[in-house]
Parts: structure tokens; C-alpha cells; sequence
């Protein structure tokens, strides 16, 4: 379960930035992921419910902003949303790295994403 080290590290890094501000405490964390992380929403809620107890984060609330993958094609400029492969087998779709218009190689312009966006915090007299 790698949403564990996910969030621990992004705990880790919050803490040691709140050091520098006088906080009385954080009523949300505001993170995005990428549907390319296959990090759980469910998961990473739980983990953040351990890894903040007895922290200036503990009862906080963890917002998840999901990120849906987006492509530009080096063949014939297409740049958006990837096209999604749906099935019977899965709880999710998939998104297909390839251009939805022409079927050629793309980049990767969003859906990679493991960051904090900005956190809800009351500030200490």
C-alpha cells in the first residue's frame, strides 16, 4: 500500500512547512492526484487519519482533487483529454497513452500529479 509513503512524506513536508508559521490548527489539506498514480482515494483518507494523529494535522480534513490525464500528440497536435478504455473487469477506467484522434505517440500533459495545493489553517494570536 504505497498510499501510506505517499501520504507520510506529504504529512512529513507540511509539518516541518507550518513550523515556520504560528498555527493553531489546519481544518483542510488540499492535495491533487493524477489518475496515472493509481494511489485510492479511500486509501490515501485512511492512511492520512493515521499519519496525522497526534499532529497540528490530526482532525483535519483531507481533500482530494482528482487530475484526469491529458495528452498532446507529436504527430498531429491533438492536445486534451486522453481517450478512456471501460470494462466489466475493472472498478475504474483506464486511460490509453496514445493520441485519441490519430493513434500517435503523445506526452503526458496532466494526470501525474502527487501535490499539496493549499491548506485551511487558523493562525495562532
Amino acid at each position: 500500500m504505497h498510499e501510506v509513503s505517499v501520504i507520510s512524506n506529504m504529512v512529513d513536508a507540511i509539518l516541518r512547512e507550518l513550523d515556520n508559521y504560528k498555527v493553531q490548527r489546519v481544518e483542510e489539506v488540499n492535495i491533487v492526484i493524477g489518475d496515472l498514480t493509481s494511489l485510492g482515494p479511500e486509501q490515501l483518507e485512511f492512511a492520512y487519519e493515521i499519519v496525522t494523529k497526534d499532529t497540528i494535522l490530526e482532525g483535519s480534513k483531507l481533500i482530494i482533487e482528482r487530475e484526469e490525464v491529458s495528452v498532446k500528440c507529436n504527430e498531429c497536435g491533438y492536445e486534451g483529454p486522453a481517450e478512456n478504455l471501460e470494462s466489466d473487469f475493472f472498478d475504474h477506467s483506464i486511460p490509453v497513452i496514445a493520441c485519441p484522434k490519430c493513434g500517435g505517440g503523445v506526452d503526458i500533459v496532466a494526470g501525474q500529479a502527487c501535490r499539496v495545493r493549499d491548506l485551511n489553517i487558523v493562525e495562532a494570536d
